[in-house]
């Protein structure tokens, strides 16, 4: 059966990125590293990487999608891959290696998928002004 692994381009440093990565999710492991390149699994997704030169950037046209389940787990995750990066809008933050991530908890689809578009709409806008989500300014929004 085939796969589909995301294939990381590292200018110098794919064996750091992975061990950060690593460090952050709990459930993960690598599974090999050399001067080249790197394999590595978070959460039981796998992804390889690559020593590969300065030609090529991450950029917003890729990200990683963290679906967390409250608050305490977007927190975690915000401040975890935040340090020494940048944070963005609406949930979206880059790492320090350029990497893009959305931290998002289901709460958000929850309230932007309301059966009433005026409280979706109100949690729309409310999220349009987050950088990092949080949970009970959305509930709010979508309270009567």
């Amino acid at each position: 059966m085939s796969t589909v692994t995301p294939f990381l381009w590292f200018d110098d440093n794919a064996q750091e990125a992975m061990i950060f990565y690593c460090s952050i999710f709990k459930d993960s492991k690598v599974v090999s590293s050399n001067g080249m390149g790197v394999e590595f699994e978070l959460n039981g997704q796998s992804f390889m990487g690559m020593n590969a030169g300065p030609q090529f950037k991450f950029n917003e046209a890729i990200s990683m999608f963290i679906s967390c389940k409250d608050q305490a787990e977007v927190d975690y995750y915000w401040e975890k891959l935040l340090e020494g990066g940048e944070e963005s809008r609406c949930g979206w933050l880059k790492d320090k290696y350029g990497l893009s991530w959305q931290v998002i908890p289901k709460a958000l689809g929850e309230c932007l998928g309301n059966s009433d578009p005026v409280k979706a709409k109100r949690a729309l806008e409310a999220m349009l002004k987050m950088s990092k989500i949080e949970v009970a300014k959305l509930e709010e929004a979508v309270q009567d």
